[in-house]
């Protein structure tokens, strides 16, 4: 029984029922053909605004935008129609199976084997695993104690998987030391947050150098470079995070400073040698230093300083003012942007 509109008990024929719904349906149609003009509208203004963008960035003589690619993203997660043959729903790999099991069926006598019907079935198991290593002692007759070693990747209380999961859930998942050590507990591996902070950030020289290689891969091979750089809290004093990019790679580092040489310096990639060639010299005739700095610079057969003690000490044996504040800072900048290896 439906009630009309006006209140009243008395039901609608079916007549009424077919018109109400015929003329719902049409405002639906309607709604969504006005719905989808304003979408159109909206992306032509998208677009308009970013061409007066660009234009006033061109009137300015601003830089243009670096040559972004669509990162496929929306396109990756709309659902890939299944293809002759494969079932929805099913990966294209298949997942390794670590353990089989049979199972066995009682059956009346007479009955007929007919091979088995097999199910893949898909768990995960965290466990905590506490192991006792007990090494092998042997004294020499020389005297000397010959101890077992430990195998590879053991080094004090807790294994290499251990550590793993720490910077996955820290790093990717940005779950803070407490949770961590709640988890961790709550699996039943017995460690307190100094450990888990103590495995977050010990032995790290692995990645650094990982993140150095990536660094110079990125500033040797990509076409252009982008830079921000943000305020930030670093061992409760203020720092600056400073962000370099190309088109394939990202890096972040963190420092006190946000001077032209702190940035020049990053672009080293972390080596501490100055050098001086064509793009050193550049730089200070850019900055309009002295023409017989440059020219004992130039001419000197020493180009490559392994410290910043040793590229002083050159500067004091080309007769240059190492005293002159504007003109050292003018001098490590310009051997530092040598050192950097990019032009332009």
């Amino acid at each position: 029984m439906t009630s009309p509109p006006g209140g009243s008990n008395k039901p609608l024929s079916q007549k009424v029922l077919r018109e109400l719904v015929s003329d719902l349906a049409g405002k639906i149609a309607r709604l969504e053909q006005e719905i989808e003009q304003l979408r159109l509208d909206n992306s032509n203004l998208r677009r308009d605004n970013q061409a007066l963008k660009d234009e006033i960035a061109r009137l300015k003589h601003l830089p243009p935008r670096p040559p972004f690619k669509p990162s496929g993203m929306e396109k990756a997660t709309q659902p890939k129609p299944p293809g002759p043959g494969r079932r929805p729903g099913r990966g294209a790999k298949r997942d390794r199976v670590t353990r089989e099991v049979t199972l066995q069926v009682e059956v009346p006598p007479g009955s007929r084997f007919k091979g088995y019907k097999t199910v893949v079935h898909r768990d995960l198991m965290l466990a905590a695993e506490v192991v006792r290593y007990k090494r092998e002692r042997w004294v020499t007759s020389e005297g000397q104690t010959i101890i077992a070693p430990l195998p590879p990747g053991i080094t004090g209380g807790f294994g290499p998987n251990v550590k793993r999961i720490c910077l996955a859930l820290h790093t990717q998942g940005q779950v803070t030391t407490e949770r961590l050590t709640d988890l961790l507990n709550g699996i039943g591996l017995s460690i307190s947050k100094r450990e888990v902070v103590r495995l977050l950030t010990a032995d790290l020289e692995a990645f650094e150098q990982e993140d150095r290689a990536i660094l110079q891969a990125g500033l040797t091979s990509s076409p252009y470079l982008t830079v921000d750089d943000t305020g930030a809290r670093h061992a409760r004093r203020p720092a600056v995070t400073t962000q370099i990019g190309g088109e394939r790679f990202c890096v972040f580092r963190t420092s006190r400073s946000k001077s032209r040489l702190n940035f020049l310096t990053l672009l080293r990639a972390g080596c501490e040698d100055y050098v001086v060639n064509e793009a050193t010299l550049d730089y200070l005739r850019a900055q309009s230093v002295d023409a017989t700095v440059i020219a004992r610079l130039a001419t000197h057969p020493d180009q490559v300083f392994g410290s910043q003690m040793e590229w002083w000490q050159h500067l004091l044996r080309c007769s240059i003012n190492i005293f002159d504040r504007p003109l050292l800072q003018a001098l490590d900048e310009a051997a530092t942007w040598g050192r950097s290896g990019i032009t332009g």
